[in-house]
């Protein structure tokens, strides 16, 4: 049974949803550990909505810490056919101003501590990453904003760093000279686990500094970010609250047929333990798994 249909990950600042009701927990168990918190199960403009604090309540875990895999299929096991993610970023352009949302379609990953596919121990998958955000998705987020009446800018990339520390000065400027627009610790993971679990995801990236590009600045510190994280928190919720709202009832997109084309190994081939822990993501495709078998 569907417990959800629409999933929310509350970032930096953003540790519950405002406007939930008949609200419930559920504490999940994957095969790949546990979730960062208990999901928070409620109505939302009508639909049914599981929202999961990814640093956990309290912000306790960092973003090299953060258990992806387990996030993402813990969505899956709820039945969440569509993911809205909220999270800080820094701005690498002067055009993308702190208070301002930007809503990425790309995504350059500069991480090097984390796993981020659910497949391996002897299954091979590889889905299309192209376009590694939904459409349909990044749309309702932009019209939301405009609808809420904050700067909401439609395309853009991401440059995901490791973390936890911020950037070189440096690191700042290459990426700058890339052509990259805001730099996070958290969304590429979630992108690609979300498209491997045929999920739709997009992202709201709230812009909190300049990073340390900017010579007209100060170089970032936490106070300074977390005093303008609270302020677009609150416009997060809005903005969060009018995209649930203008999301049609059935997808349009490819993202849940992602898998249709990427399974490479023989299904005979697959390890019986590797076929029964996947077999949220692979019985789709391979059929249910015989008793005994």
């Amino acid at each position: 049974m569907q417990q959800a249909e629409i999933g929310i990950i509350g970032g930096s600042g953003l540790y519950s949803m405002p406007g939930l009701t008949e609200i419930k927990e559920i504490n999940q168990t994957t095969p790949f550990g546990d979730p960062s918190d208990a999901y928070v199960l409620g109505t939302l403009e009508g639909r049914k909505v599981a929202f999961l604090s990814r640093h956990g309540r309290g912000h306790r875990i960092s973003p090299t810490e953060l258990n992806f895999r387990a996030n993402i299929y813990g969505f899956k096991q709820l039945g969440v056919e569509r993911i809205l993610s909220v999270s800080a970023v820094g701005s690498l352009k002067e055009e993308h101003k702190p208070t301002d949302f930007v809503i990425p379609d790309q995504f350059v990953d500069r991480t090097r501590h984390r796993v981020d596919t659910f497949f391996g121990d002897g299954v091979v998958a590889h889905v299309s990453l192209a376009d590694p955000v939904c459409g349909e998705l990044a749309k309702a987020f932009a019209a939301a904003c405009k609808q809420v009446g904050v700067v909401g800018k439609l395309g853009g990339s991401y440059l995901c760093m490791e973390g936890p520390q911020f950037s070189t000065r440096a690191e700042s400027n290459v990426y700058r000279s890339w052509g990259m627009d805001v730099i996070g610790m958290t969304n590429l993971q979630e992108a690609r686990l979300a498209r491997e679990a045929e999920i739709c995801y997009s992202t709201l990236a709230m812009v909190t500094d300049y990073d340390c590009w900017h010579t007209g600045h100060e170089d970032v510190t936490v106070d300074q970010i977390v005093a303008v994280i609270m302020q677009n928190a609150d416009n997060a919720a809005k903005v969060l609250k009018q995209a649930v709202s203008l999301l049609p009832k059935t997808r349009s997109c490819k993202c849940g047929s992602a898998l249709a084309h990427a399974i490479m190994t023989d299904s005979t081939k697959i390890p019986a333990r590797t076929r029964e822990k996947l077999g949220l993501l692979l019985d789709k495709y391979l059929g249910q798994k015989k008793a005994g078998a």
